[in-house]
């Protein structure tokens, strides 16, 4: 059992990061979740350009990734887990978060990555700000996010 976590500015290559999920002989599933940067543009019918931006405390931000990485280690029998998480200034549809989770069987590994992705959306202590053209707005956690949380409560 591993993981890797990483903050980072540069974009990440889906395919390399599949293949080290698939490192261990014993792999039975390998479930991937890519998030990508949404067109929050409100304006309709009208060109603007938008800027998702995203900051963090380094070295918190990669502490709390790998508490949540370690409470789902302990949670479920899985083999490798990676989360890969950009900062800075994204464009709409570039790649912002890659959560990777290998099991010998499938349902550790769809309920690992799942749970990892909830924590992740409300407690990894990034900061999120979105700008149009004329406007900019810090985004805070919503409340489907926290709601999806209590799921995970024992």
């Amino acid at each position: 059992m591993s993981s890797q976590v990483k903050v980072q500015q540069d974009d990440f290559n889906v395919e390399q990061l599949y293949q080290s999920l698939r490192n261990n002989n014993q792999t039975g599933g390998v479930v991937m979740f890519v998030g990508l940067v949404r067109d929050f543009t409100t304006v309709k019918n009208q060109q603007e350009d938008s800027v998702f931006e995203l900051e963090h405390y380094p070295g918190m931000t990669e502490h709390n990734l790998a508490k949540i990485v370690s409470t789902a280690q302990k949670k479920w029998s899985l083999h490798e887990v990676i989360v890969v998480h950009r900062i800075g200034k994204l464009a709409p549809q570039e790649q912002i978060v890659f959560v990777g989770v290998s099991a010998e069987h499938r349902r550790e590994a769809f309920l690992a990555c799942d749970f990892i992705m909830d924590y992740l959306k409300s407690r990894a202590a990034f900061w999120k700000k979105e700008t149009q053209t004329h406007q900019s707005n810090w985004v805070a956690a919503s409340e489907q996010d926290e709601a999806q949380l209590q799921r995970w409560e024992d």
